[in-house]
């Protein structure tokens, strides 16, 4: 018996020891990567190429946790420098005189069709420079390939394929399920075509939702065979033939019908680089990552100090109330934040990057106020990113002006209250029932293992009414149009950027720097700072958040790979609090 518990003593002091080496080995590996994160400036050789991948989906801010995408199989860090980044460094790589040109290296994921069209802006400006632009990919999604198309060249493996076949969406319908699971959705809308509520209560789009549907989409379709047809000179009826009929299979199709200018091997292609950069061996060529070309000096001479700021900030996520988490828009935090720009008298404009297809209708409320306090001051202009709409929508509409991208998804003007009955599933599934005790009529309204009645349902449809009321009331106020016509554009309807701005919502079509110009202007400032926030947290701190709370994140997202996002939203389902002002669409570019 001591032999057995001298082992079992052994061996659990063997898995503490082990853990306490695995943590401080990751605090060590977390101090490497720190270290190596810093601001130390880089130099950058002549005859240099700019080279561009991206590993993961393209998002509007980088983020400086060092474990972020990190493969622990290979001890790297594949995590993708975010937009805002991406668009500093071609500004700078334009005026470099180091840098031959850029490699566009298109194998991976990119993101929104909104962020795909900001970088794909960047790379036109990046162009006026005169310096080369080659792209190379094994196989070219739609989105990949809407941003080569700004190319010189494009070119493709033998074996490879260019996907051109139009866009579409799919989206989930939950009737079905939960008649098996015996759960009843009740639920209280203001908008024929709010169809977030659609997948609880139909087993199909709705007529109203169907005709949205087609409407934007045409819309991000159309402005894509646009601004394809003119990059390679090839007609709009004839890349409409292309997709309808998918003439395009092969390499040697996308190379006949004109998409692509060359078909060869990856060596093929580095030849090319080498000629264009006077080199004759491949390790030769003088490359440089976009997240180490961030750390390259500016170009130019230097700028006169000022004190003046414009402040950035960014608003990502789900909209909730309280602090909210790292993907997430808290109401409090986010509102803090914008108080603290209103409050800096060195902050004379302010810039909100809105990422958002809402959430809860008070938090957005509570995030307006802000809005409207700080446009009193100082000016704020909204850039909108790949989907602004219904709370979203009414986080912006306070603002000097919105300036949104063509195919931003945005609109949504309605909102939707939800709950679900679960007493006969509990009842007839596993044998439980429910009894209790109320002090008044109304003291259980919202319980939610019996259905609603008569006057429980006309209290909550008065809540939304009301809730409506008052977003129409403030889109209105905000946008200066009658209440009448912000209803008609209204009823929960999804807009394209460009239709946005037909109908009064946008006032122009561009991205982010876009409206970092506009502020500037409003402000009457020539020399300025950009002040991004929120602030970063500290990347230790980062790590041990990510520790704490963001591993049920990353292993659902690395095990279902492109159904995470359905995933997530039926997650949010269960945590829906009070009148909810928020939009589920899903696009397929890829």
């Amino acid at each position: 018996m001591k032999t057995f518990f001298k082992f079992v003593f052994a061996s659990i002091l063997g898995v503490i020891l082990s853990s306490i080496l695995m943590f401080f080995l990751l605090i060590g590996i977390v101090s490497v990567m720190v270290s190596s994160g810093s601001d130390k400036k880089i130099k950058v050789e002549k005859g240099s190429i700019l080279h561009i991948d991206f590993k993961q989906e393209l998002e509007d801010r980088t983020n400086n946790n060092p474990f972020e995408n990190f493969d622990f199989t290979s001890m790297e860090s594949r995590s993708q420098i975010g937009l805002n980044d991406i668009l500093k460094n071609l500004k700078k790589a334009a005026a470099d005189p180091h840098l031959e040109g850029i490699y566009l290296d298109l194998s991976g994921g990119l993101g929104g069709m909104a962020s795909v069209e900001e970088l794909r802006n960047g790379l036109i400006e990046f162009k006026k420079s005169k310096k080369f632009i080659l792209a190379y990919s094994d196989y070219y999604t739609q989105g990949n390939y809407y941003v080569a198309s700004v190319a010189d060249e494009i070119w493709v493996h033998p074996e490879g394929v260019v996907d051109f076949r139009g866009l579409s969406t799919q989206l989930p319908f939950l009737k079905g399920m939960f008649e098996k699971l015996e759960i009843e959705p009740q639920v209280i809308r203001h908008g024929k075509f709010k169809s977030a509520i659609e997948p609880f209560i139909l087993d199909k789009m709705s007529d109203e939702n169907r005709e949205q549907t087609a409407k934007f989409i045409d819309s991000f379709w159309n402005h894509m065979i646009t601004e394809v047809a003119f990059a390679r000179k090839i007609s709009e009826e004839e890349l409409k033939a292309i997709a309808n009929e998918m003439k395009v299979q092969t390499a040697e199709d996308a190379l006949k019908m004109k998409m692509t200018d060359k078909v060869g091997f990856k060596d093929e292609f580095l030849a090319v680089l080498m000629e264009r950069t006077g080199k004759t061996k491949s390790k030769d060529l003088k490359m440089v990552s976009m997240s180490k070309y961030t750390k390259a000096p500016e170009q130019g001479p230097e700028k006169e100090f000022t004190r003046d700021k414009i402040a950035v900030i960014y608003a990502t996520g789900d909209i909730v109330g309280g602090k909210g988490s790292s993907d997430q828009i808290g109401s409090e935090s986010l509102s803090e934040t914008i108080r603290k720009a209103r409050e800096d008298e060195k902050v004379k404009a302010v810039v909100l990057r809105v990422n958002s297809p809402g959430g809860d209708a008070l938090a957005s409320d509570v995030i307006w106020r802000e809005v409207v306090l700080t446009k009193k001051e100082k000016p704020v202009i909204v850039s909108m990113g790949d989907v602004a709409a219904s709370g979203g929508y009414y986080i912006s509409c306070g603002a000097d002006a919105i300036i949104a991208q063509p195919n931003t998804i945005t609109g949504s003007i309605g909102v939707f209250g939800l709950m679900l009955n679960i007493g006969e599933m509990m009842k007839n599934k596993i044998g439980v029932t429910f009894d209790g005790y109320k002090t008044g009529t109304f003291a259980d309204l919202g319980n939610m293992t019996r259905p609603l009645n008569e006057a429980e349902r006309a209290i909550m449809q008065n809540s939304v009414e009301r809730v409506y009321s008052t977003f129409i009331g403030k889109v209105s106020e905000g946008r200066k149009m009658p209440v009448a016509m912000v209803d008609s554009v209204g009823q929960g309807r999804v807009w394209s950027g460009v239709d946005a701005m037909n109908l009064g919502l946008v006032d122009t079509l561009g991205g982010l720097e876009d409206a970092i110009v506009m502020a500037a202007k409003k402000a009457k400032l020539d020399n300025y700072r950009i002040s991004e926030l929120p602030e970063k947290k500290d990347p230790f701190e980062q790590f041990i958040k990510e520790m704490s709370d963001g591993a049920e994140t990353k292993w659902l997202k690395y095990r279902l790979g492109d159904y995470y996002g359905v995933v997530n939203d039926l997650k949010y389902i269960s945590k829906y609090q009070g009148i909810q002002a928020r939009m589920m669409h899903m696009i397929d570019h890829n």
